[in-house]
């Protein structure tokens, strides 16, 4: 959303429009100066014929409102969230301000101070207005944006934002002298948009957009809190809407208030201060405060509890995903208070959790890996916060077991984050055991057995996921040396994959792990399993705390039928240990499980030589040890809750059907990354597949199987049409009605969504292989109607939609950027050719392996398919049949 100049406006916040304004208003009544109209809302009422009287009138109108808009703010009530105005005859020295992208956490924080961030929309025009823009005449100057009012300016006019008296919505309050317990509330934060989505919340009606992107009107007012948004005429902005305290709009359970937050005073070292301090010394009394507690910290929490609020602190780790940690704390900064968003990489997460500890009914959502949920729950146990706040997972990267079991995902494709604030508030509190590891050296190893690389220290002390050792251990162990000895290596994540598909194909052909029955002994709950596994003869061990294990899969299954063994869970105080050979290891991928050992509550483990090992993915080579697992703790942990009550069909609230007859849409991902913020286009350039039945109350889950079915590639002369081009294996839903635009849902979450959740009366599916509209321009336009067959001979047909004229191609909407695969039509239906694509997320893939094969659910368990992939000859795969 770009957003338009200001002319220093109504603001909400106690930081714009006081004395400034009215000293230029007097300063230019005193000159005869007709004062200039800047403002959106003192515009003269429209129809009105032009002439002097009318000039007069509205120079007249203009000054009144200037002044009534200034006393509105000055009777706001919170002035005191505004730093104090110096005493009289102080001087003032204006520190130099620099451009900051993070928030300021000293004691010389700037109130209403932006959060800028580099961006190249060169289309949208400069905030601060024609009259103080000083880049308006130069080219190629660089533009920001912040993050957390959606402002943009060129980077030499941000000193211009102090002349027009505009800053970004507060953060915090100043303590002053008041009393900190005073009841406060939040005043509107107004800004000016050029371009705004959506309707007025006054008249309903929608915002003009304008077709020319240096357009200078201001169509709408919108609060950076609560997100809403008037036309910026008086008929639907009033004057009293300024005096109004604010929602924070729909996340208001989840938004910090700045009047939490207050900014302290450092204590001053007075001599009477110092004398209690010394006469303090004397007394042999401890202290119950820790260190933390007793050192001053420049802000400092005041929550005013409220059953009804669930605040929450964000944790981003910045490197987890490539870029997409980066990316998505701009989002956050735009719905939550700034205060309440932290970087990981910028100090961790203790300091943030130490000073929000006495808020109430705390939650967190931690955005990263599985290793970044570990390092949050390990300082939640250090600080022992009673209660523990509840933690939600918003998973980058790729991995992410802890989030698959939790129902988060196994990765953040495109969700909006409005979405992901919503399931969090409503995620249902459940607890997550946790496993102590203590290693201590064998003293019955012989010398000969040990190893100079060996260490007697695990990486961690304590587990969430899984502790394995063997096969699995000794892969991640040479890729992780690897890429410490060579970091420049491993920038890319094809890289790193390749090499960890080479390592793990070099591992099996070695067999270093085939021995591996022959130096451990494993003791569970007083039970000897040595005899069984040295019977089994496994290259791999695992000790398994989730369901979920390498990317996804699922090594211990569904017992069923096996009385001896009850099903997973994560909450009961109990261990599964699971022997893997390399044919169960090769059956993971295909839905297959290891070899049930036991289910225990505590586990002595004794290895006689240096085996490697690793800890929730952290590897080592452990000497000769004796290793203890035992409960340490359960961790609180927020589960994605599937939303009971679907909603209806209709718009009246009519009882859902008993069955839904939906058609079902697909569309290629060149259509999808090029329009998926245009519903209306994106529609347009969707392909039938046909018409599935379903119960009325059936999730998405239950709707694939059904979808499945239409997947039978039809026969005859209407197989060669590319609308009949056989549905991927890799296809997945989108939701086309809770967003303003199209997201993917993670095939992990498709049991925690309804049908009518996401659909009326046509379901969009995204199909990877499918040809883009761009890509099929020799295509009729279609006569008939929707088919219900599995596979629609004919494009979709709109009435009204006009033929194109023979011959003529359809322009191509795929973005510049995109490298459009390269196919051939064969006898037996689209088939593609040595070609190879770049992913949006930076993965460099075979075209065979992108468009042919299963994607593997991890190198490890996936080495030949991988090896032949890299290795094969591009040719050979033109001509190769389907696999």
């Amino acid at each position: 959303m770009a957003e338009g100049p200001s002319g220093g406006g109504p603001r909400g916040d106690g930081a714009g429009g006081g004395r400034a304004t009215e000293e230029v208003v007097r300063r230019r009544c005193r000159r005869g100066e007709e004062a200039e109209v800047s403002q959106p809302w003192l515009e003269a009422p429209r129809g009105m014929a032009a002439g002097p009287p009318v000039e007069e009138r509205f120079r007249q109108m203009h000054l009144r409102k200037q002044v009534s808009y200034r006393k509105a703010i000055t009777k706001s009530g919170l002035q005191h969230l505004a730093p104090p105005p110096p005493a009289p005859g102080a001087p003032c020295i204006e520190p130099e301000r620099q451009i900051r992208s993070t928030v300021d956490w000293s004691e010389s924080a700037t109130y209403g101070e932006h959060i800028w961030f580099e961006t190249n929309v060169s289309g949208d025009f400069c905030y601060v207005g024609e009259q103080y823009c000083v880049a308006k005449m130069l080219k190629s100057v660089s533009r920001r944006k912040c993050a957390a009012c959606k402002i943009v300016v060129h980077t030499p006019c941000i000193e211009q934002l102090e002349k027009i008296n505009f800053r970004c919505k507060p953060s915090f309050r100043e303590s002053g002298s008041r009393n900190v317990r005073e009841p406060t509330f939040v005043r509107h934060h107004w800004v000016h948009r050029r371009r705004q989505d959506g309707k007025c919340r006054h008249c309903g009606k929608g915002f003009q957009q304008k077709f020319t992107f240096h357009s200078k009107e201001i169509v709408a007012i919108s609060c950076s809190w609560c997100k809403q948004a008037y036309h910026s005429k008086v008929s639907c902005f009033m004057l009293q809407q300024i005096e109004e305290p604010c929602s924070l709009g729909v996340h208001a359970a989840v938004v910090i208030p700045p009047t939490w937050i207050l900014r302290a005073r450092r204590p001053q070292n007075t001599l009477k201060a110092s004398k209690k301090k010394k006469r303090a010394s004397f007394k042999r009394k401890s202290s119950k405060k820790g260190p933390e507690e007793g050192r001053w910290r420049p802000f400092i929490i005041r929550p005013t509890p409220s059953p009804l609020m669930k605040p929450l602190l964000v944790f981003v780790n910045p490197k987890s995903g490539g870029n997409q940690g980066a990316k998505i704390i701009q989002s956050f900064l735009w719905y939550l208070n700034p205060r309440q968003v932290f970087d990981l990489s910028q100090g961790g997460p203790k300091e943030a959790l130490e000073m929000y500890r006495r808020v109430h009914n705390l939650r967190i959502l931690a955005c990263g890996g599985d290793g970044t949920v570990g390092w949050i729950l390990s300082t939640l146990d250090q600080l022992r916060l009673k209660p523990p706040p509840p933690v939600a997972i918003l998973p980058l990267g790729t991995g992410n077991d802890l989030a698959r079991t939790l129902n988060w995902g196994g990765g953040y494709t495109d969700e909006p984050v409005s979405k992901i604030l919503s399931h969090v508030e409503e995620g249902n509190v459940v607890q997550l055991d946790r496993w102590d590891l203590r290693a201590e050296p064998n003293p019955e190893a012989g010398p000969e057995e040990r190893d100079e690389g060996a260490t007697d220290r695990l990486p961690l002390d304590v587990f969430n996921n899984y502790f394995s050792l063997g096969f699995d251990a000794h892969v991640t162990l040479e890729f992780h040396e690897s890429r410490e000895a060579n970091p420049e290596k491993f920038n890319s994540r094809f890289r790193n994959k390749m090499f960890y598909a080479g390592t793990a194909f070099s591992d099996f052909l070695m067999g270093s792990s085939k021995d591996l029955a022959k130096h451990i002994r494993v003791v569970c709950d007083g039970t000897d399993l040595t005899p069984k596994i040295q019977d089994l003869k496994p290259q791999c061990i695992v000790f398994l705390n989730i369901p979920r294990y390498c990317a996804g899969t699922m090594p211990w299954g569904h017992p069923g039928e096996h009385h001896d063994f009850e099903p997973q869970r994560h909450d009961d105080g109990y261990l599964e240990v699971i022997g893997f050979t390399m044919t169960s290891l090769a059956a993971l991928q295909v839905g297959g499980h290891g070899e049930r050992l036991t289910q225990c509550r505590e586990v002595l483990l004794t290895t006689s030589k240096a085996i490697p090992v690793q800890v929730d993915g952290e590897p080592c080579k452990l000497a000769a040890s004796r290793i203890r697992i035992a409960l340490r703790n359960q961790a609180t942990m927020v589960q994605k809750a599937k939303r009971r009550s679907a909603a209806p069909l209709h718009s009246d609230q009519q009882p859902v059907p008993e069955q839904l007859r939906i058609r079902v849409s697909r569309v290629s991902m060149l259509d999808y990354e090029a329009l998926h913020y245009d519903k209306e286009q994106l529609k347009e350039a969707s392909v039938p597949l046909g018409t599935v039945v379903v119960p009325g109350d059936s999730d998405l889950e239950l709707c694939r199987a059904h979808i499945e079915r239409l997947r039978q590639e039809p026969e005859g002369a209407g197989a060669k049409s590319p609308t009949c081009q056989k549905l991927s294996p890799k296809w997945c839903f989108l939701d086309a009605t809770t967003a303003s635009r199209f997201y993917r849902i993670d095939r992990a979450q498709e049991h925690l969504n309804y049908v009518t959740e996401i659909a009326q009366d046509e379901i969009y599916i995204l199909d990877p292989e499918l040809l883009g509209a761009s890509a099929r321009p020799d295509l009729p336009t279609p006569t008939s109607p929707l088919p219900t067959s599995p596979c629609s001979p004919t494009p979709r047909s709109r009435p009204g939609d006009a033929a194109p004229p023979t011959g003529e191609a359809s322009p191509c909407r795929a973005p510049a950027s995109s490298l459009v695969v390269g196919l051939r039509l064969g006898g037996a239906g689209w088939s593609p050719y040595a070609a190879s694509q770049e992913h949006s997320c930076g993965h460099l893939l075979h075209e065979p392996t992108a468009l042919r094969t299963r994607a593997p659910a991890g190198p490890l368990l996936c080495t030949v398919v991988c090896h032949v992939c890299v290795h094969t000859p591009a040719h050979a795969w033109a001509s190769s049949p389907r696999v």
